[in-house]
């Protein structure tokens, strides 16, 4: 990944938290069947130095084949994300040396992926990943809610995989690299607009901050 040193981020539960709230990741296989990638949603665990991921694909996934091998996977988390327009930097309006750009915030993990099929393994991380996102509910939904031999179906549908992460690093493209009255030319550029909330959000906690 180009990532210039003003928008490296290293450390490693920065780069969790942004995986954790922002769990869809892309997963990317360069297998014998050639490059492939899909929107999968993953569950961080504890384990080894890096941590590591979990999910389930269905089991008529092409992508199954690629990981079977077991050669290096990437995946991508990609956290708020926006449009830059130089008109909001105060420097345009002095000499009008500006372009477009383009802030963002992303994970990348790499690993050597072990394919699951193991039906208490399932039903495992079908619970972790559904307590993940039902728990703040006031009436979250539990894998128990629905009917054992249903369930039981969902199961043999899929097929768990494992990352255990050998390799992370991020990058948050924050308008580190602008004059501070830049940098609040684009905050208050975001202000303005209700829909980049996020990406001010990420913006005034400070770079490489959640």
């Amino acid at each position: 990944m180009h990532c210039p040193s003003a928008f490296r981020e290293t450390r490693l539960p920065v780069l969790h938290e942004l995986m954790a709230r922002h769990p869809l990741g892309t997963l990317i296989t360069a297998g014998s069947g050639g490059l492939i990638a899909n929107l999968v949603p993953f569950s961080l665990h504890s384990g080894g130095e890096h941590g590591l991921l979990r999910a389930h694909l269905a089991r008529n996934n092409q992508q199954l084949e690629a990981l079977r091998e077991g050669a290096e996977v990437l995946v991508l988390f990609q956290g708020p994300q926006g449009y830059v327009t130089p008109s909001w930097y105060p420097s345009k309006a002095e000499h009008g040396k500006a372009v477009p750009t383009w802030n963002y915030c992303m994970v990348q993990v790499r690993g050597q992926p072990q394919v699951i099929e193991q039906a208490g393994w399932l039903r495992e991380q079908l619970e972790q990943l559904t307590a993940n996102h039902e728990n703040q509910r006031s009436q979250p939904w539990q894998v128990s809610d629905a009917p054992a031999d249903y369930i039981s179906a969902q199961l043999r549908g899929i097929v768990g995989v494992e990352i255990p992460i050998a390799a992370i690093e991020g990058k948050w493209k924050m308008s580190q690299n602008q004059s501070p009255a830049n940098r609040q030319g684009v905050i208050d550029g975001l202000n303005a607009e209700s829909e980049s909330a996020a990406l001010l959000d990420m913006m005034l906690t400070g770079p490489g901050e959640v």
